[in-house]
């Protein structure tokens, strides 16, 4: 077997130990517990006993730890017996189910064994660490075997595709597929070191060494296999194993999941010869991520090869590559971002080492280089968007011109080409102007353009490297590394196309597997029907690649690209037109769902969302610039971009670009014609300009792929990721069940239980059940096929349930295990009766041997009483004494003995006799034996010579053939050799070419760096061009600016006095007054013409009596439209209403965060104390160190230069070292309490920082929680300003066209005046006309109900308007300014008319009634309105009843596909119940026919009979419970529809209810009627609100309840760390304490070393006892330099904290100032909103104005009107009254606007402040830097005179000096250690307070929220008060309304006899004019009353009049319109 690599053995990583798989207690355990899988959301799946069945439930307890659960038995899956533990095959396994193929793998991968099989699968999960399993001598141990003889691994696969291919001529494949990062691409180089291992040229195979490495747990850069051993193979494999490097520099990138990710897939052919050696390969690359090149996302870097070029390259190449650092690119998103491990100028190298090992040229690669830094240089082109037109324009294109260098292309041409490319329209070109986004869209679409073909052109090379035509391919193995199915929350198109060439794949895995079942089943003559599973996955790729009938989804997205006005949203459209009913595909089941669509794959559902697909489909590129770069000077850019290379199929996408510009040109519609066979295969033959889609080259790539793999063998392998953590030894189950689906290694599970998976040899069957059927094989020697048949008939299984075939018994799944359970319980069985037997027989030897024992006592006894009896008789002393001397005894012991004698040879007899017949009995077999091998062996002769008569013939042809061999050798030999030659010369021609080209590049460089010193002086030009312009714009706009704050100050000015106001007004707005005065003359000329024209109509109205009666009709129609325009108004002022609430809100939020913000700058001045007594305290400590080094260095002096004042005083300086010992000691110990003081304080104030960034952080997320829901609810009031925009120019324009018809009024009614006498004979229509005007008034309710439900379409629609909001708000401000400009002139204009109706106002006065009856319609309308609002907010309570019904009936369907998954099982196991029943039935019969013979089986029949009515009382239960739930849901049903019917009654109760009122009341009541029913509905909204109150309340208690929890958790975990800190202080104390013994030790250490000092000093000489003094001070020197030395660390290390925090503080700051900024963003909002609101204000306050002044005119015409008219004077008041309460709202909001404005002035002071703040601490930073620099210093100072010292004594004090430092050291690191222990447990506890805060912080916030809720409930609660109310008054005013009718009625009444009797007395007056009687008298005694009855007409009928004239107008006015 395989040897050792290093120190592990590599059999460990490969073979099981069966020892621990075939252990009995495991068995046993297995068999007892009755253990099974169950679902665990940790581990996946765990191990659990069953305990106790109830119905569908399954009691069972958990093997890990015990614990009891109830589970489904639907989640319950079963356990494979302990023999299948860990089995290499996971097809083998008994129950194949998703629990145990994860307890296989999971259980193989923690004992290292990596590989496994699954069937056709070979399963590796990645380990993350390196396998000593790939070394030569492992190469060797796999060569030459087959799969089954060795254990899983990848050369086990590449060898059986080797294998396979020699022996039966078959092409082979190897599909490795999976997720970044599990492996594939080292999987790969695996196969190809194989095979360039067994299969290398007879050359290059005299050493095959093979690199001992292992797979990266992340793949490295390049791995250079070639140069990592002493590999010696062939060139064409050495270049084959070099060609990874280079494509991983250029298609490999980091991604987050995998350093080295390959962002292509790739089929790799690899070419032998009939002798199996390889003679060449080839590489063929799909789904290149070339969007990569532009675009990263966060923490990924692009391809290798930029990193490596920008990183590798020399001065030189990076001058002639304009190359420039990683932070100058736009391309590179990220910067530069290293890959752990991996050093990218390193392997730059090896990639160059590569391409010159595949034989690239120097001009070759340097081109290539060049194109990789052009890809760089297009992401610095900048665009700018030109200041007038929306046209893209290049102000710096230094960028441009290094491109252009670089790519051999003239400048300005690019730039036209770019900026206005040319277009063919019809059959001329035009230039078009590009916006800067389609410039920069087509920048990048070049990038990717240009590295895509640099990609597909190094393929190309490689192909054409590897291509070796001088030997002919027999066959060849294909290794396709592919990415594996992508389920991702959202997909794109990309994901779409991975996962169609997955099911493809998956398709082929089906058919080839059952292909391979199907041949084994005919190998060994089972009869069984074959089933093609590949079609189970034909409906979904039909879906996807079906051409027609109906298209599919690349059919219909092809036939999108033709249609220019296409969009996704159509295809989208058309794909559920056409598709909507296919099985596999869903629509979105809401309309909030992010996605578009979705497909059933065999992995699941895939959610696909179809932004880009039709852009992504064409890849659009810009023509004029790939027709530049085809006719560029360098020709390996022509060559890059010329015709053949130009349209090599392009499968390359994941364009993920988010631009949506025009498409320039598609290119697709390239024309594709006449393309060479190329190393990609044969290209498409199309017609000319034919539309080529990427989806369409891919599907044509794709198929061509899978026909070359259905002509091979395919060998599959699935590489799975553990973990996401890149963890060795962690494997996360859900992570690996989610790719194993992926992957299709459960859909082949899911095949293989179809069919007879588990399948046994004879033997082995024979061997392991043979025990269950111990009579059915008689003795002797029998077949195994026909003892199995035996043993089968024994067991009577089902024949459904086997076959047995020629070799092997085949089972269906769960066969083997049931078998296995009653091997167990009858080895059980036999055991027990074993053990039943040895102790019957131990128990009867016992009882035997005691039955003895008691004969032989009692023979015994007999024996001694006789002795007794007869020891004192003489003659028993005579006998006993005579009795040995007789001969006769003797006799008897003699014959005895010869007896003995006789039997013992009988025995040998029998013995021998025996042995004889046993002997010839042998003798007799062994003859046998030796005819038989006589036989044998003249059989093995003969073949053993015609063997050899073939070996020689073998021989003879190698010899032949060798031969050939050799004359091919040499003729190749020389046709290199004349290569080589030709070589050379064509090396000499090139670099000939090579020099002249230099030259023309040098001579151009210069032509170009002077252009580009033109160009740049130009650019600057322009840029100086360019800011005048900007500070001439800036200039105007502030000029601008000026004049509206001037204009401004004027109108603030005319609020104080009207005369200043008209002044200034008069004086910045002369000329429009004077267009004013123009338009005002006008319409006086108007109005005389107007004045002239109604003299005329005034004498035509005798013949226009029938017009007046329309015209009242009209003025009807017309009062309906003001009612309207009332009701608008009103829903305004509720809309205002609304905005003021949510203005409010805001302010509570603002005012939140205004507290907020107070309390974070409290904790950052805390901050800034506890810093600045920590600097004091450092200080502190800095100066007495200071001293102390300064007392130290004066007695250093002071010891150098007194040495002789030392000797005399020898003893004072040991008690003076003695008191400094002490001192030190006493120093020390405060010194350590300072410093845990510092400790503390430190730790307080880390604490303290950390506090605040964990509540920085927490701000944040609430925040941003804030932030989405202000987003949500700016969204919602973006929808409400729009509809309140709306009805404001609604309600102006309506305004306006009121103030003109009331002008029109006025002028008419001095018509109406006039001709009020002629009227009074009409006076008696007026009934009927207001009858009319009631059915008018019904007509406008109507009309309002309608409005309503266009309201609500409105609503439905507002959501598709948001788009446009943006748009809206700039167009409302420039609007704001043009209406605040228009209430300037508007106001003039007010002011003029003014003047001009003072001449009117008697005029005027008449009017008054009209405009009671219109205030009193006004009020009906608001009472219709709150109506409305009643029966709308009925409506959506309904509607949210309807939403909780059909969320209800979600449920009940998610209910219903989980009864339906529960029913499909139940059914399968209802069809294994009904085989089984069948076999219980022949069992049953065949019991019935032997019960005689089978007495001995019924008991086990009865078990089994049981068990299954056990099941089927289970089953019963099931559907009993199935019964109940289903009456649960009628009964639910039923109450729904009970709720329903009440409904319904209460509907009709209301409908009775308005019929009476309708029938009971007059047309007045009904409205007072609908008033009761707006109450009712009111009174709803109360009740609703209260649920929500109480739902509220709810909420709240809930979170107290969560808000006790949490502290509750909070005191555990603080008394937890509590224990904790006091555990680590007891750690710290002893360490402390043992410190301070060692320093004991050592101070009695050198307390023992100066008393033998001073010992050796009287024995010695002067000079002894100076050296001695001198080692004194030495030592004190160096103790002192060393408490200095600690106390700088010290120092240096707290610095170092310091600095930490300071950092730490200074992002917490900038954190605190980006979230300031963002508040003054919310701000400056709200400061737009405040102003939007103040110009409202403004122009309600004028409006208000106005009608002040109306309403003071009115009040004049009232004064002067008739005395009956007192009810218009109610209604003045109300009026006056409702605009008091309206401009006491508006100084309400004016007061909040200026709270507002105070609190924000307070959080810029706040800002400022913390600015001021943040300064000054960066400035205490600065002083401390500058202390710590001089302390430094200072320590280097003294360092140095230290060293001086030092070298004086240091050869002889070296050694005790250094041990006493290392000693110093230990303490220090202990120390530091403790110090870092002690911040951690700091650290802890501060996290856990700051915690507690944070939680502390969000109960409040949730009270304070509470509180708002409460405050809204109480302001509805007024509201509603206040509705009440209104609906009072209404009431009141409806009385009010029939008094004045019937009034009115009774006046009509009056005026109608009165022209009765007028026209009597103009009768009677004719008759006597006819008789020529006297008629003076009479006629003036009834001139008076007639007079008076004409001026009773004129006041009765002014109304009448005013209404007629009103009508007309209206008749005009709608003339005029049309």
């Amino acid at each position: 077997m395989s040897q050792r690599s290093g120190q592990e053995d590599p059999e460990r990583y490969l073979f099981v130990d069966r020892a621990v798989v075939y252990n009995p207690a495991a068995q046993a355990d297995w068999t007892a517990k009755r253990l099974v899988w169950i679902p665990s959301e940790r581990n996946g799946f765990e191990a659990a006993s069953v305990r106790e069945e109830r119905g569908d439930e399954v009691v069972v307890e958990l093997a890990e730890n015990g614990k009891k659960a109830v589970v489904s038995k639907d989640d319950i899956q079963k356990m494979n017996p302990p023999k299948f533990s860990k089995v290499e095959d996971m097809a083998e396994l008994t129950c194949l189910n998703e629990a145990s193929v994860l307890h296989n793998l999971k259980d193989r991968y923690y004992s290292g064994l990596i590989y496994t099989y699954s069937g056709l699968f070979c399963v590796v999960i990645n380990p993350y660490k390196n396998l000593p399993i790939y070394s030569e001598n492992i190469i060797e141990m796999y060569r030459g075997k087959k799969r089954h003889e060795m254990p899983p691994h990848i050369y086990a696969i590449s060898e059986s595709a080797y294998r396979c291919m020699l022996q039966d001529r078959e092409d082979q494949s190897i599909l490795c597929t999976g997720e970044s990062g599990a492996g594939k691409t080292e999987n790969t180089k695996k196969v190809i070191q194989y095979l360039a291992h067994v299969a290398s040229s007879h050359k290059g195979r005299k050493d095959h060494n093979i690199p001992p490495e292992s797979p990266k747990p992340v793949k490295p850069q390049v791995q250079n296999a070639v140069q990592s051993g002493s590999l010696f193979y062939g060139e064409l494999e050495r270049q084959l194993l070099q060609a990874n490097p280079i494509l991983e520099s250029f298609g490999n990138a980091k991604t987050v999941k995998n350093d080295n990710s390959s962002r292509f897939g790739k089929f790799i052919r690899i070419n032998f010869d009939v002798t199996g050696y390889i003679v060449g390969a080839n590489i063929e690359t799909y789904l290149l991520e070339k969007s990569r090149a532009i675009r990263q996302a966060k923490d990924e870097r692009t391809f290798h090869i930029f990193y490596q070029l920008l990183a590798g390259a020399g001065e030189h190449l990076k001058s002639d590559l304009l190359l420039e650092g990683f932070d100058h690119y736009r391309f590179l998103s990220n910067g530069n971002i290293t890959i752990p491990g991996q050093q990218d100028k390193d392997n730059f190298q090896e990639t160059m080492e590569a391409m010159h090992i595949m034989s690239f040229g120097h001009e070759e690669i340097l081109a290539m280089l060049k194109v990789v830094s052009s890809v760089l240089q297009f992401g610095n082109i900048n665009f700018k968007k030109e200041r007038n037109s929306d046209q893209a324009s290049m102000p710096d294109n230094t960028a441009a011109q290094k491109l252009c260098h670089l790519l051999g292309m003239n400048v300005m041409e690019f730039t036209r080409a770019i900026l206005s490319p040319r277009i063919k329209v019809g059959r001329d070109y035009v230039q078009k102007a590009q916006t800067k986004e389609q410039a920069d869209f087509a920048v990048e679409a070049l990038g990717k353009a240009t590295y895509e073909r640099l990609f597909r052109w190094l393929v190309h090379r490689i192909n054409k490297a590897l291509d070796r035509t001088k030997r002919q391919g027999a066959s060849f193995i294909g290794i396709l590394d592919i990415a594996g199915f992508e389920i991702f929350q959202l997909n794109s198109f990309e994901q779409m196309c991975i996962n169609y060439t997955n099911e493809k794949l998956q398709q082929l895995f089906n058919h080839t597997m059952f292909v391979l079942e199907q041949e084994e089943y005919q190998r060994e003559g089972i009869e069984w029907s074959f089933i093609d599973f590949g079609l189970d996955l034909q409906p979904c790729i039909d879906l996807i690649e079906r051409p027609a009938n109906p298209p599919g989804v690349l059919a219909l997205l092809d036939e999108e690209c033709w249609f220019p006005k296409a969009t996704d949203k159509t295809f989208v459209d058309k794909l559920v037109q056409e598709q909507g009913t296919h099985t596999k595909f869903q629509k979105p089941r809401q309309l909030k769902d992010k996605a578009d669509f979705c497909i059933m794959h065999y992995a699941g559902k895939v959610d696909y969302k179809a932004d880009e697909w039709l852009m992504k489909n064409m890849d659009p590129l810009n023509d004029n610039v790939a027709t530049l770069l085809h006719q560029s000077t360098d020709k390996f850019i022509a060559e890059l971009w010329k015709d053949e290379i130009q349209t090599i199929q392009r499968a390359s996408f994941y364009d993920t670009s988010l631009d949506d510009p025009a498409v320039d040109r598609i290119v697709g519609l390239d024309q594709v014609a006449g393309m060479n066979e190329t190393a990609f295969g044969a290209t498409y033959k199309t017609k000319k300009g034919m539309f080529r889609t990427v989806g369409q080259l891919y599907k044509e790539s794709l198929t061509k792929l899978m026909a070359t793999l259905r002509n091979t063998n395919p060998n599959f392998v699935r590489c799975i990721i553990p973990n996401h953590e890149k963890r060795a030894g962690k494997l996360e189950p859900h992570l690996v069940l989610d790719q194993l689906r992926c992957n299709g290694v459960l859909e082949g599970i899911r095949i293989c239980r179809q069919g007879f998976p588990n399948r046994i040899v004879f033997q082995e069957f024979r061997q392991r059940y043979e025990i269950l059927t111990p009579n059915a094989i008689p003795k002797g020697f029998m077949d195994g096929k026909q003892a199995c048949e035996r043993m089968i008939r024994a067991l009577e299984l089902d024949p459904n349930l086997f076959r047995i075939g020629q070799s092997k018994i085949f089972f269906r799944t769960g066969v083997l295990a049931h078998l296995e359970e009653e091997r167990d319980l009858k080895i059980t069985d036999i055991i027990i009766y074993f053990q039943s037997v040895c102790r019957g027989y131990l128990a009867r030897k016992a009882f035997a041997k005691k039955q003895q024992q008691l004969s032989a006592l009692k023979v015994l006894q007999r024996n001694c009483a006789a002795y007794l009896k007869l020891r004192h008789w003489q003659w028993w002393r005579l006998f006993t004494k005579v009795k040995p001397l007789l001969q006769v005894t003797r006799q008897e012991e003699e014959m005895q003995a010869k007896d003995e004698e006789l039997v013992k040879v009988k025995e040998r007899q029998l013995k021998v006799e025996n042995e004889l017949v046993e002997m010839e009995r042998k003798h007799q077999q062994l003859v046998e034996e030796k005819n038989i091998l006589a036989e044998q062996l003249h059989a093995e002769t003969e073949l053993f010579a015609e063997a050899e008569e073939m070996r020689v013939r073998l021989l003879s042809r190698k010899q032949e053939l060798e031969e050939i061999l050799h004359d091919l050798e040499s003729r190749v030999e020389e046709e290199e050799e004349r290569n080589q030659s030709l070589q050379n010369e064509k090396k000499k021609m090139q670099s000939h070419i090579q020099d002249l080209e230099e030259q023309l590049d040098e001579e151009e460089a210069a032509r170009q760096k002077l252009q580009l010193d033109k160009v740049t002086a130009e650019a600057k030009i322009k840029k100086m061009e360019e800011d005048i312009l900007l500070l001439e714009d800036q200039n105007s706009k502030f000029l601008k600016e000026r004049k509206l704050l001037e204009d401004r100050i004027g109108e603030m000015t005319s609020q104080l006095t009207e005369e200043e106001e008209k002044a200034k007004n008069l004086g910045k707005l002369k000329n429009k007054q004077e267009l004013m005065m123009v338009d005002l003359e006008e319409r006086l000329k108007k109005e005389e013409k107007t004045r002239q024209e109604l003299e005329k109509a005034k004498r035509k109205l005798d013949a226009e009596t029938t017009d007046l009666q329309d015209q009242i009709i009209e003025l009807q129609a017309q009062i309906e439209e003001l009612k309207i325009q009332l009701s608008k108004k009103e829903e305004e002022l509720h809309a205002a209403l609304a905005r003021s609430d949510e203005e409010t809100v805001q302010k509570n939020n603002a005012l939140k965060q205004v507290r907020e913000l107070q309390a974070h700058l409290a904790e950052l001045q805390e901050d800034l104390e506890s810093e600045k007594m920590c600097r004091s305290k450092a200080e502190k400590l800095k100066r007495d160190l200071s001293e102390e080094l300064e007392a130290l260095k004066t007695e250093l002096e002071d010891t150098l230069d007194t040495t002789a004042a030392q000797q005399e005083l020898r003893s004072k300086r040991e008690q003076e070292v003695a008191e400094l010992k002490k001192a030190i000691d006493d120093e020390s110990q405060n010194h350590e309490a300072l410093i845990q003081e510092v400790r503390q304080r430190h730790a307080t104030a880390l604490e303290e920082v950390s506090e605040q960034l964990e509540q920085a952080k927490r701000f944040k997320v609430n925040l941003e929680k804030n932030k989405q829901s202000l987003e949500s609810e700016n969204k919602e009031l973006a929808c409400d300003v729009k509809s309140l925009q709306q009805a404001k120019m609604e309600s102006e324009y309506k305004r306006k066209k009121m103030e003109v018809q009331l002008q029109e009024f006025m002028s008419r009614a001095t018509e109406v005046e006039r001709v009020k006498g002629e009227l009074a004979e009409r006076s008696h229509k007026l009934q009927s006309e207001l009858d009319n005007a009631y059915t008018l008034q019904e007509e406008a309710e109507k009309k309002s109900i309608k409005l309503a439900k266009e309201v609500d379409k409105l609503n439905s629609k507002l959501q598709d308007a948001e788009e446009l909001r943006q748009e809206e708000t700039r167009q409302k401000l420039n609007l704001s300014g043009q209406i605040r400009q228009l209430e300037v002139d508007k106001n003039t204009l007010l002011e003029q008319q003014e003047e001009e109706e003072e001449a009117r106002r008697n005029l005027e006065k008449q009017l008054q009634t009209l405009h009671s009856q219109l205030f009193e319609t006004k009020k009906k309308l608001e009472e219709d309105v709150g109506s409305m609002e009643g029966l709308e907010e009925v409506k959506r309570k309904l509607q949210k009843d309807v939403e909780l019904t059909s969320q209800r009936l979600e449920e009940k369907t998610v209910a219903m596909d989980k009864m339906e998954k529960t029913k499909n099982r139940l059914q399968q196991e209802l069809d294994d119940l009904m085989v089984d029943l069948d076999h219980q039935r022949q069992t049953v019969s065949n019991l019935e026919k032997k019960q005689k013979k089978f007495d001995q089986l019924l008991a086990e029949e009865k078990s089994v009979s049981a068990r299954y009515a056990e099941e089927r009382d289970r089953a019963e239960a099931e559907a009993r419970e199935k019964d109940t739930k289903a009456l649960s849901m009628a009964r639910a049903l039923e109450e729904a529809l009970e709720a329903k019917d009440e409904l319904e009654r209460f509907n009709k109760q209301l409908r009775a209810e308005m019929e009476d009122l309708m029938s009971s009341k007059d047309d007045v009541g009904k409205s007072v009627h609908e008033l009761e029913k707006s109450k009712r509905t009111l009174e709803q909204q109360v009740d609703e609100m209260r649920t929500q109150l109480e739902e509220l309340e709810d909420e709240l208690q809930a979170t107290e309840d969560a808000k006790l929890r949490l502290e509750v958790n909070m005191q555990a975990m603080k008394a937890q760390f509590d224990r904790d800190l006091q555990a680590r202080d007891e750690q710290g104390e002893e360490k402390k304490r043992s410190l301070v013994k060692q320093v004991r030790e050592m101070e009695a250490e050198l307390e023992d070393e100066r008393k033998q000092r001073t010992l050796a000093v009287a024995s010695k000489k002067k000079l002894e006892m100076d050296l001695n003094e001198l080692e004194g001070q030495i030592e004190a020197a160096n103790k002192g330099r060393d408490e200095a030395v600690k106390q700088l660390k010290k120092l240096q290390a707290q610095m170092k904290d310091y600095q930490r925090e300071l950092e730490e503080a200074r992002a917490s700051r900038d954190e605190i100032f980006t979230q300031s900024k963002e508040n003054e963003k919310k701000l400056k909002g709200l400061e737009a909103e405040i102003l939007q609101l103040q110009e409202d204000h403004a122009a309600s306050e004028r409006a208000r104005r106005h009608a002040e002044q109306e309403r003071d005119e009115l009040a004049e015409e009232i004064s002067n009107s008739a005395s009956g008219k007192s009810s218009l004077l109610d209604e003045k008041r109300r009026l006056e009254a409702r605009i008091a309460q309206l401009e006491e709202e508006l100084e309400e909001e004016q007061g909040n606007m200026e709270l507002l404005n105070d609190r924000f002035r307070k959080t810029n002071i706040q800002v400022d402040t913390l600015t001021t703040e943040l300064a000054g601490e960066r400035s205490t930073a600065q002083k401390s830097e500058n202390a710590r620099q001089q302390m430094e210093r200072q320590n280097k100072d003294l360092k140095s005179k230290l060293a001086e010292l030092e070298g004086t004594v240091k050869s002889k004090f070296k050694a005790s000096i250094a041990a006493l430092e290392a000693k110093i050291l230990q303490l220090e690191e202990q120390m530091e250690q403790e110090a870092k222990e002690r911040a951690a447990a700091n650290k802890i506890v501060r996290r856990t307070e700051k915690k507690l805060k944070e939680v502390m912080m969000q109960v409040e916030d949730e009270r304070r929220h509470a509180d708002q809720y409460k405050e809204q409930m109480e302001k509805a609660n007024s509201r509603m008060k206040q509705l009440k109310r209104q609906l009072e008054e209404a009431e009141e005013e409806a009385t009010r309304a029939n008094g004045a009718r019937r009034k009115l009625q009774r006046e009509l009444d009056d005026a109608t006899e009165a022209s009765e009797g007028l026209t009597r007395e103009v009768n009677t007056l004719k008759n006597r004019l006819r008789r020529g009687g006297p008629v003076s008298s009479f006629s003036s005694g009834r001139s008076g009353r007639r007079n008076l009855n004409l001026d009773g007409a004129s006041v009765d009928m002014s109304d009448d009049d005013a209404d007629s004239r009103a009508g007309d107008f209206n008749e005009t006015q709608t003339a005029n319109a049309e």
